[in-house]
């Protein structure tokens, strides 16, 4: 080391670096920023600042970094967060944040130009505050966690100028090359796995002053946090600097080798008999118990699916985790298969997998692609998909566990029972219309839910709703047209004009989630039984009482008048809004989001746009009363798919 130049071919206990929170040098050489534990952050700084400027009134120098990371997650390709290479002008981040914040940035002053911070994000989550790209990506980052540019991860081939993708959560090392050159005023990443050399063609570049930014020393190093949901272990292998001259070479043969997990010892061991008899005796057995094996954890695998990866779970990890299945895991039932509690052994992820029946093979390949696309979208009102199993005549999801179990539970519990209260109500139909939003607009295809209810909105350890259940979702790509397909929605929650069309849109969707509104609010189900012994529609009876004037007589009686009667109106007449029969009068997810949120006054109602009864409308097409509310509590309309034709 000296006054312009370091170089670290890995860390012993007497390097000189200062660690703090959860970053420490592991007996082996390594630096380890985080250690996977809850909400945890780890900085690691080279101690003595750096002089960027000849003197205060000079530019910022050209310098250069160099340095070999690995992520190594409990989850296959899937990491919370990662890690970000920083130059700051201290050392102290007492005030950051884990999580999206990536410990050095918190939800007060990302952004501000008071921070003097310059840093390379390398980030395997998809943050929508932040505009992310995606959920691997490289970002040039000034004063806060907005980049400035970005790419996905991976480097441009020397040879054949093609792009090469890398997974950051791939648990393998790989080097990254961050350059300033201070008179033209650029900055250029450069990334490569960890025995090629330097690309020339940079990841991703863009012209900066960085002499508006830093202070006069600065510090540098790297911040990391990560969360509890997936266990994530950020390293740092090696490391070099230089300042107004090339970053020194990492020589790669040199650097520690990183932890592996353990391999399982074999189940079953052949031990050969020294008589003929016992030999016979312990072969014949063994036959029989791995035929009896290979029975149970039979799978349906194809050469197509090869391409999906790791979003393709065994079936024998799935049966040891929910224990064969066991009624003692049962977390709900429905009409398109059961859902259990497993934990998976090998990784300790708590998960819920849902075993669903497919009488026939047309479309699975399709169905399946879907199943995992949708399992690559990350936000924080969706429950996360992550991935898929075949066997025979059933196909199993798996999703992220949620503690708190699915909201119809709490909406029509015991009278006993404490029911959810206003607040926590008001914000649950947020979350979820928050979901919607990003699956309507932001990600990057459109995606139609197609079975939006209170039984498929689950609650997290804090009470906050995720959309849950993609076992029936489209994608399509935006600004093209929607085809046709089965009709799969559950009596009560289907749009009229889906029966008709057999076409499901982001409006339909809308009164679905319309009717969810009516749900909440009223604590009933979108068709339920009234004292004359009628089975009227939640919208119809709702409707009936704002002609009435007497709106707020619908409210769940539970809350004891304990609520806010301007959100619990407004939500009520959005409800009514998104319910409505026609398409035209029904909102987008957008303006839904302004109206809850108060961005946006809620058109005024009147009699002519409000005038229908959506029970009428359903018997003229042919649908009895008796006939929906029976349908709605057994099954789903699923069953009547030949109004549209096959999917």
């Amino acid at each position: 080391m000296n006054d312009d130049q370091l170089l670290y071919l890995g860390f012993t206990a007497g390097t000189n670096l200062a660690v703090d929170d959860a970053a420490t040098v592991t007996s082996n050489g390594l630096l380890e920023l985080t250690n996977g534990s809850l909400g945890c952050e780890g900085h690691a700084f080279y101690p003595i600042p750096f002089h960027f400027r000849k003197s205060h009134n000079d530019s910022v120098q050209s310098f250069s970094a160099a340095f070999v990371f690995a992520i190594l997650s409990s989850y296959p390709t899937m990491s919370l967060h990662g890690l970000a290479f920083i130059v700051s002008p201290s050392m102290n981040f007492s005030n950051s944040l884990a999580n999206q914040y990536l410990g050095f940035m918190n939800s007060q002053n990302n952004g501000n130009l008071s921070n003097h911070i310059f840093s390379i994000e390398l980030d395997t989550v998809l943050n929508i505050e932040f505009q992310d790209i995606n959920a691997n990506h490289v970002g040039i980052d000034i004063n806060g966690l907005h980049s400035i540019n970005s790419y996905p991860a991976g480097y441009y081939d020397d040879r054949t100028g093609s792009f090469h993708n890398m997974s950051l959560a791939s648990g393998d090392a790989m080097q990254v090359w961050v350059d300033y050159n201070g008179e033209a005023k650029k900055i250029s990443v450069t990334m490569a796995p960890l025995q090629m050399a330097k690309p020339t063609r940079p990841l991703v570049s863009t012209d900066y002053d960085l002499s508006i930014v830093l202070q006069e020393p600065s510090y540098i190093g790297f911040s990391s946090s990560g969360r509890s949901e997936v266990s994530s272990r950020h390293y740092v292998l090696g490391w070099s600097f230089g300042m107004n001259k090339p970053a020194p070479v990492i020589n790669t043969a040199k650097l520690p080798k990183l932890p592996r997990p353990k391999h399982q010892p074999k189940l079953l061991e052949i031990i050969l008999p020294i008589a003929s008899a016992t030999f016979i005796i312990v072969i014949g057995s063994m036959v029989i118990l791995l035929v009896r094996r290979r029975l149970r954890y039979t799978e349906l695998k194809e050469d197509w699916e090869i391409e999906f990866g790791p979003h393709r779970f065994s079936y024998k990890d799935l049966f040891h985790a929910t224990e064969g299945f066991k009624n003692k895991h049962l977390l709900g039932a429905g009409g398109f298969g059961k859902v259990y509690k497993g934990t998976l052994l090998s990784t300790k992820l708590e998960v819920a997998v849902k075993r669903v029946s497919h009488e026939s093979r047309q479309g699975l390949k399709e169905f399946v692609a879907e199943v995992v696309s949708i399992g690559r979208i990350r936000h924080r009102n969706l429950v996360q998909l992550l991935g898929y199993c075949r066997r025979k005549g059933e196909l199993l999801l798996v999703y992220d566990y949620m503690s708190n179990g699915s909201l119809d539970k709490y909406l029509y519990c015991d009278e006993e029972t404490v029911a959810l209260n206003w607040a926590q109500r008001f914000q649950i139909i947020k979350d979820i219309a928050s979901g919607l939003f990003y699956l309507h607009e932001k990600w990057e295809k459109v995606v139609i839910h197609r079975d939006i209810k209170a039984s498929n909105v689950l609650l997290d350890s804090e009470m906050n709703g995720r959309l849950g259940d993609f076992g029936l979702a489209r994608l399509y790509d935006h600004g093209t047209d929607l085809k046709t397909t089965h009709v799969v929605d559950t009596i009560g929650y289907l749009a009229p004009e889906l029966v008709c069309t057999g076409k499901a849109t982001p409006l339909t969707d809308v009164f679905a989630f319309g009717m969810f509104l009516l749900e909440v609010v009223c604590g009933q189900r979108p068709v339920c039984s009234n004292a004359q012994g009628n089975q009227p529609l939640l919208v119809d009876w709702v409707l009936e009482h704002w002609n009435q004037g007497s709106l707020t007589e619908v409210v769940d009686a539970r809350l004891q008048s304990d609520y806010n009667v301007d959100e619990a109106c407004l939500v009520l007449k959005l409800g009514l809004l998104c319910a409505h029969p026609f398409t035209n009068v029904r909102p987008n997810m957008q303006s839904i989001m302004r109206y809850l949120d108060g961005d946006l006054e809620l058109p005024e109602l009147t009699d002519t746009d409000m005038s229908f009864s959506l029970l009428s409308l359903m018997q003229h097409e042919g649908f009895d009363p008796y006939a929906l509310s029976y349908l709605s509590s057994k099954t789903s309309i699923g069953t009547i798919s030949s109004i549209s034709g096959g999917r």
